[in-house]
C-alpha cells in the first residue's frame, strides 16, 4: 500500500499538511489544483494545474494513479465514479462525496438514518423561504457550494427575508445552543474506527468560520460520550473510508445535534499535529491506505487559533508578532505559504499547549493580541 501512487484533489493548506505528513512515509503523492501558486506547489513531488470540477481534467489526472483522495469536497464526482468503476481506490468514496456536497441531501440523510439534527425545511428559492415565516428565526443554507462560512444567512424575522438565497437550499431552525463541538472520526476500508477527543469551537461573530478552539471541550463526561457516539454512528452510516469531521451543537437542554460534516481533514483538527500522538493528517493516510489506525490520545490540553488576514490589508503577507510567539513556551505557528493576504483569509494557525487550562486560555488571549497578518 505504501508504494501506491496517490493523488490529492486540492492543493490548499489541508493538502499542504497532508503532504507534510506523507513525507515521513515517502509516499508517492500527486496533487491537482487550479491555482498555479497553490500552497502545495512548492513541496508536492508531482503537481498538476487544472480544474477540480472538469470531468476530463480529474479523470486524466487519476487514470494512472492507484489511490485518490480529496482536501475539498467541490470536485467532479462523475469523474471519480468512472475511475472507481475502473478499479481505482477513491477515498472518501464518490457516493459519500456526492451525498455531502449537497446540504439538502446531507440533512435528509441524517433523518433517514435516525441521526439527531436540527429541524429543517427544504426550499427552492427566496420566494419559497417567504412561505415559512412561522419557522423563523432560522438559518438559510445553500444546498451546494457553501464553504468556510459562505452560503449561510441568518434570517431572524420577516424583515430579513431579502437575505435568503434565491437558489435551492434549506431553512434550518435556529437552535439555542451553549457550545459548538466537533469530533473527527477515522474509518478505514476494513471498518476499524477511531475518534479524536471532542473539541469546542468558537466562531468569528461576523464571518462564520472557526476563530479558535479548545481540546478537550469543557463538557461533562456524559455529553462527551454522546458526542463521540454520534460521530461514530455518523461515520458508520456513511460507511466512509478516510476522515469525517462531525460538527455538533450542544443545546441548552443537553441535546447533541449534528450541524454538518466534512469528509476530509478539517480545521477542527489542526492542533493534532503537535498535541496528539497521531495527527489527523497521518490518520487520514492510515485510513485511506487501510492501515491500522493510530493512537489519538492527547499529550496535553491544547488550543488552536486560526491566523486570519487582518481587515483593511490586501497584498504581500507580513506576519507581525512572530518573535513574541516564538519566545513563548509550547506555542507553535504553522503558516500556509500563501503569498498574498486578504481580509479574513486563512493564512495559518497557531497551536498552543499547556497542562493548566487557565494558563492555556491566557496563552490564547496572548496569541490573539500579539500576532497579525498585514501587508
Amino acid at each position: 500500500m505504501l508504494s501506491s501512487r496517490i493523488g490529492i484533489l486540492g492543493g490548499g493548506q489541508l493538502g499542504l499538511m497532508l503532504l507534510q505528513a506523507a513525507i515521513d512515509w515517502n509516499l508517492d503523492i500527486h496533487v491537482l489544483d487550479p491555482d498555479a501558486e497553490a500552497p502545495c506547489r512548492k513541496i508536492a513531488p508531482k503537481f498538476t494545474q487544472g480544474s477540480l470540477q472538469d470531468f476530463d481534467t480529474v479523470y486524466n489526472f487519476g487514470k494512472n494513479l492507484d489511490v485518490i483522495t480529496i482536501e475539498i469536497e467541490k470536485v467532479n464526482v462523475e469523474a471519480l465514479e468512472k475511475l472507481e468503476s475502473e478499479g481505482k481506490r477513491i477515498y472518501p468514496q464518490p457516493a459519500v462525496i456526492r451525498r455531502i456536497q449537497d446540504k439538502r441531501i446531507q440533512k435528509q440523510f441524517y433523518i433517514d438514518k435516525g441521526l439527531p439534527t436540527a429541524e429543517f425545511i427544504l426550499t427552492d428559492n427566496r420566494a419559497d423561504v417567504a412561505n415559512h415565516i412561522d419557522f423563523l428565526p432560522a438559518f438559510h443554507k445553500l444546498g451546494r457550494d457553501g464553504y468556510d462560512g459562505r452560503g449561510v444567512q441568518r434570517i431572524p424575522s420577516e424583515a430579513d427575508l431579502h437575505k435568503a438565497f434565491d437558489q435551492p437550499g434549506l431553512l434550518e431552525k435556529a437552535v439555542p445552543f451553549e457550545k459548538e463541538l466537533a469530533v473527527i472520526v477515522a474509518r478505514n476500508p476494513s471498518g476499524e474506527i477511531m475518534t479524536f477527543p471532542t473539541v469546542e469551537m468558537v466562531f468569528h461573530p461576523e464571518h462564520n468560520l472557526v476563530e479558535y478552539l479548545f481540546s478537550p471541550a469543557e463538557i461533562s463526561a456524559e455529553i462527551n460520550a454522546k458526542a463521540q457516539e454520534i460521530a461514530r454512528k455518523t461515520a458508520e452510516a456513511f460507511e466512509i473510508a478516510g476522515l469525517l469531521a462531525v460538527e455538533l451543537f450542544l443545546t441548552a437542554d443537553g441535546e447533541v445535534l449534528i450541524n454538518e460534516v466534512a469528509p476530509r481533514p478539517h480545521n477542527s483538527g489542526h492542533h493534532t499535529i503537535k498535541a496528539n500522538v497521531t495527527s489527523q493528517y497521518e490518520q487520514h493516510w492510515r485510513a485511506i491506505l487501510d492501515l491500522p489506525l493510530g493512537d489519538t490520545d492527547a499529550y496535553a490540553p491544547s488550543a488552536m487559533v486560526n491566523l486570519l488576514g487582518e481587515p483593511g490589508f490586501e497584498g504581500p503577507a507580513v506576519y507581525e508578532g512572530m518573535e513574541k510567539l516564538l519566545s513563548t513556551a509550547q506555542v507553535f505557528p504553522f503558516l500556509y505559504w500563501k503569498a498574498i493576504t486578504k481580509p479574513f483569509r486563512k493564512m495559518g494557525h497557531i497551536t498552543i499547549m499547556d497542562k493548566n487550562i487557565e494558563a492555556l486560555k491566557d496563552k490564547v488571549k496572548f496569541v490573539k493580541e500579539n500576532i497579525r497578518v498585514i501587508s
